[in-house]
């Protein structure tokens, strides 16, 4: 009976040896998978820049083309391509944020809102980075309402390099 229970202990030892080798085997797997997929996301990070029309003048001017003043502009604030923010007030608690650009946004039969929340809308649609949009940016105009013009403000990098037109 001993050496049956023996046996038994010999055979569960071994198993168990061996669910951890392919626990170690699969760990090795999934240490590998994790560096390729952070070199992955680390390479697609790196092209999320701008790829216009390089800045061939050295000192951007009121004088300057529009062209260099954009590329100028998309080569100091680099981000996203497929949406950009605009600035929102609440009208009921003066509250001040931001939120994505949708093509949607209040468009009778299609915007919900306000009984929908815009991250609830199944008709999302933000529109993207352009020249036009950095164009109106500079230029102080808020894209929506052409009528309405805004400050031109930016950082003391920006405007020492740019001036508003």
């Amino acid at each position: 009976m001993v050496l049956t229970e023996l046996h038994e202990i010999d055979r569960l030892l071994t198993e168990a040896e061996q669910d951890l080798e392919n626990l170690d085997a699969r760990r090795a797997e999934l240490l590998l998978r994790i560096k390729e997929l952070k070199q992955a996301r680390n390479s697609m990070s790196a092209s999320f820049k701008y790829v216009g029309t390089p800045v061939l003048e050295t000192t951007i001017t009121n004088q300057s083309s529009e062209e260099a003043k954009i590329n100028l502009f998309r080569s100091l604030f680099r981000g996203r391509e497929d949406v950009y923010p605009k600035r929102f007030e609440s009208l009921k608690t003066g509250k001040i944020g931001y939120q994505p650009v949708c093509r949607n946004e209040w468009v009778s039969g299609i915007c919900e809102k306000p009984r929908v929340r815009c991250e609830d809308c199944l008709h999302r649609q933000f529109l993207q980075v352009t020249d036009d949009v950095n164009r109106n940016h500079l230029l102080g105009m808020d894209p929506q309402d052409r009528s309405g013009w805004m400050m031109c403000k930016h950082s003391a990098t920006h405007a020492k390099n740019l001036e508003c037109p």
